[in-house]
């Protein structure tokens, strides 16, 4: 009896081996020690506050260089003008690209430094490698009409892709944990590209306020209105739409089994010469009449746009259904409910947790509730990372850190498990997407919720239960137990 109760209470983690429950979760290290590579004592250039300061640093030096850069062309009027409509467009392509990224949210760090990346060290080196090309150019032709449209047309695609392309490919092979697939390329490569047009337009409308400022014009027939409607209204997403064939080329290259070295390598190369090429045609549109570019812009822009929406669509739903095939493993070992894989595997019910979570937190306690529905979005993403890692794992060779990485993620999910747990099953129920064999329990009062999702202590940790067919109820306090009692 004692040793099927202990194989009971104990279960083995679906992956790799057998492990006794207090030796899996005994072997994550305390919240301030989350990582699995040993410090390097005595080398300041390989500490992370280090590099990331000097990340800081640089970028902000790029940044004074570039605004003082384009202040100097565009003058100060100018600037601050230019910069008022840059900005523009700016929220509404953080948004669209954030919503995209809704499944397994990168972290804000990732997409700032691609943001800032884009404004300032891709702008400035933009700025002066296509100004020195240029000037080269036209001297050694002396026609400086043709060296403009060879530089708008050759130059400066490969230039401005390449610095742009840059970014992605740091976060690539610097943050590879956090870089799992399509999704994440066409995030990374999006905000790289309007950081970089947010530069770039403050250039181009500044300067057409200067030219307004020169011919007294003004209303809707001045250079800046146009500029206006054709950079911030009518192509906000030129520039990501280029960078993003980039990201795409890397996020496959991130699915891509380790043994398809060259696939691997191949693939972000391909993207670029796709952004590269479409960069150049939209550039040289110019020269195919005076219709050229309203023809490019519904022949080819409009197209490859909705086909790039498309796919990005396609892909989160794609992550969606890895979630529903790869967790039930986890449910069936007790890890998680039966309902939480096919509530995990919804963005309505996903939602609905949260809400859920934040209302029933959030009666008495605004500050609770708020954490509450922030331990579900965590939860969220957590238990869709662990299904995305497991997914790589079944489809190619584990990697070397595969066991320390399924622990982590396992255990980020034991801390919050009081407080996602119960609120995803209730959206499943809700959203209709799960229906048990037995009705289900009544919604948990606030007053009787845990004050905060504090983890178990790890040495007392209860082990996760196996389910045996049925629906295990949760109990008023957050607790589950099993619908059967324990083996004899």
């Amino acid at each position: 009896m004692s040793e099927g109760y202990e194989q009971h209470q104990q279960p083995a983690v679906p992956v790799l081996e057998e492990q006794r429950l207090d030796e899996f979760l005994g072997a994550v290290p305390e919240r301030g020690q989350w990582r699995y590579r040993p410090r390097r004592v005595g080398m300041v250039w390989r500490s992370k506050a280090f590099r990331a300061g000097a990340v800081i640093v640089v970028l902000a030096l790029c940044g004074l260089l570039i605004l003082s850069m384009v202040r100097e062309q565009t003058g100060t009027e100018g600037f601050l003008v230019g910069l008022g409509l840059a900005v523009l467009p700016v929220p509404l392509l953080m948004a669209a690209f954030r919503w995209l990224d809704r499944v397994e949210p990168g972290p804000w760090r990732n997409l700032l430094f691609a943001f800032a990346w884009g404004a300032c060290a891709a702008a400035l080196v933009a700025i002066i490698a296509n100004t020195f090309a240029t000037r080269w150019i036209a001297t050694a032709t002396a026609d400086p009409a043709s060296a403009d449209t060879l530089g708008a047309t050759v130059i400066a695609p490969v230039v401005e892709e390449s610095a742009k392309a840059a970014a992605v490919l740091l976060i690539f092979l610097f943050r590879r944990r956090e870089f799992s697939g399509v999704v994440d390329g066409i995030v990374v490569a999006g905000f790289t590209a309007t950081g970089f047009a947010f530069t770039e337009n403050i250039l181009y409308l500044g300067n057409a306020f200067g030219e307004d400022q020169e011919l007294g014009t003004t209303g809707l027939a001045s250079v800046t209105a146009g500029t206006f409607f054709v950079r911030v209204v009518m192509s906000p997403f030129a520039h990501p739409l280029f960078t993003v064939l980039t990201g795409i080329g890397f996020g496959v290259a991130a699915v891509a089994a380790r043994r398809h070295r060259v696939r691997r390598i191949l693939l972000p190369v391909l993207g670029l010469l796709l952004a590269m090429g479409m960069h150049a045609l939209w550039n040289g549109s110019s020269a195919f009449g005076p219709y050229g570019f309203y023809a490019v812009y519904g022949v080819f822009m409009v197209p490859v746009f909705g086909l790039v929406t498309w796919l990005a669509v396609w892909t989160r739903q794609r992550e969606l259904r890895t979630l529903a095939t790869e967790l039930p493993v986890y449910a069936a070992a007790g890890w998680l409910t039966p309902a939480e894989p096919l509530s995990l595997a919804s963005m309505r019910a996903r939602g609905m947790a949260r809400d859920m979570a934040r209302h029933w937190h959030g009666t008495s306690d605004r500050a609770r509730g708020k954490a509450a529905a922030q331990a579900v979005a965590e939860y969220e993403a957590f238990a869709t990372s662990l299904a995305v890692l497991r997914r790589r794992a079944r489809r190619d060779t584990p990697g070397p850190d595969f066991a320390e990485r399924e622990q982590e993620l396992l255990h980020h999910l034991w801390q919050r498990r009081e407080v996602a747990g119960p609120a995803l099953t209730y959206a499943a129920h809700a959203t209709g997407r799960f229906r048990a064999l037995r009705p289900m329990a009544p919604v948990p009062s606030p007053r009787r919720f845990p004050q905060e999702p504090a983890p178990y202590p790890q040495q007392q940790l209860p082990a996760p239960h196996r389910h045996y067919g049925g629906y295990n109820p949760y109990l008023h306090d957050g607790h589950r137990r099993d619908s059967r009692p324990p083996p004899a």
